[in-house]
């Protein structure tokens, strides 16, 4: 008998150290890359904290590349006076001409709303800025931030409501991100100058520190190492055995939820800003 509840007692003690290790995702996912000590990972791997004072900001980054993914992260922003402070959550190749795309949340006053901005590079070229405000305050909670990047699409969503399509349009001439691995990146900084209605309202460094949290990232995703993806030619990747994300597109109800968003909570969108382009608005603009 205590044989047996020895044996009991070690499989549950294995279980607890399996799942602790899987879950210690931002040990396992990624690297502080910056920041001096001001960006933190706690409880066991499952809660990353960056944090900006007068001296410095900070930032991470994954320790993978991707070529193609489903990404899911949580975020709790800088609570209180965060003017001024910008929190950065993106993906992004490198060189000169290099694709990115972004998750940007630009501080304010107490009491005034985030600012979301988004925006997609490809081939060094962005200019493609979509800005909202959210339908709750995302200082009080965590909340769920996700890019879909298939070769059709790019899709970003709040909280499973997607507010942004990015398709490719290469047949029209408009380049796509498609062939640079990316890794994603996080920070938070001081861009006073220009991030809280166009750098007139400073950061308050009395409020210092500012901090942003993270949790539960999840990467559902084609894995690039040594110029190979994780990803087969059938669509099958190294951690399940089909990437339905490779070829999702919006369903109805889902088109439904992004037009709502971008109705309601859209505050600017480059593809309306005829000032901005004289000449023209961008080609992908013209596209249904």
């Amino acid at each position: 008998m205590a044989r047996s509840s020895s044996l009991v007692l070690l499989l549950a003690v294995s279980s607890v150290l399996v799942a602790s290790s899987s879950a210690a995702n931002f040990y396992r996912d990624f690297d502080v890359t910056w920041g001096d000590g001001r960006g933190k990972i706690l409880n066991n791997g499952d809660l990353l904290t960056l944090s900006l004072d007068k001296s410095s900001g900070s930032g991470f980054q994954s320790k993978n590349e991707y070529l193609f993914g489903k990404i899911d992260m949580q975020l709790k922003l800088v609570p209180g006076n965060s003017a001024g402070t910008v929190t950065a959550y993106y993906l992004s190749s490198k060189g000169a001409n290099w694709d990115e795309i972004d998750f940007e949340f630009l501080g304010n006053l107490s009491g005034d709303p985030y600012i979301l901005h988004t925006n997609v590079f490809s081939q060094g070229k962005g200019n493609r800025e979509q800005q909202f405000h959210l339908w709750f305050d995302p200082t009080a909670d965590f909340h769920t931030y996700s890019i879909l990047w298939n070769p059709q699409r790019i899709i970003f969503s709040v909280d499973g409501t997607p507010i942004r399509e990015f398709k490719n349009a290469e047949s029209n001439g408009v380049p796509f991100p498609k062939n640079q691995p990316m890794r994603i990146y996080s920070s938070l900084w001081n861009a006073d100058d220009w991030a809280t209605r166009g750098g007139l309202v400073k950061t308050d460094w009395s409020n210092a520190p500012f901090t942003a949290s993270y949790r539960n990232f999840n990467a559902n995703a084609c894995v690039w190492t040594n110029g190979k993806s994780s990803c087969s030619a059938t669509g099958s990747t190294s951690d399940s055995s089909s990437a339905e994300w490779l070829s999702e597109e919006l369903d109805t109800t889902s088109q439904e939820r992004l037009k709502w968003a971008q109705k309601n909570y859209m505050i600017y969108n480059y593809c309306a800003d005829n000032k901005r382009f004289p000449q023209g608005l961008p080609q992908e603009c013209n596209l249904s």
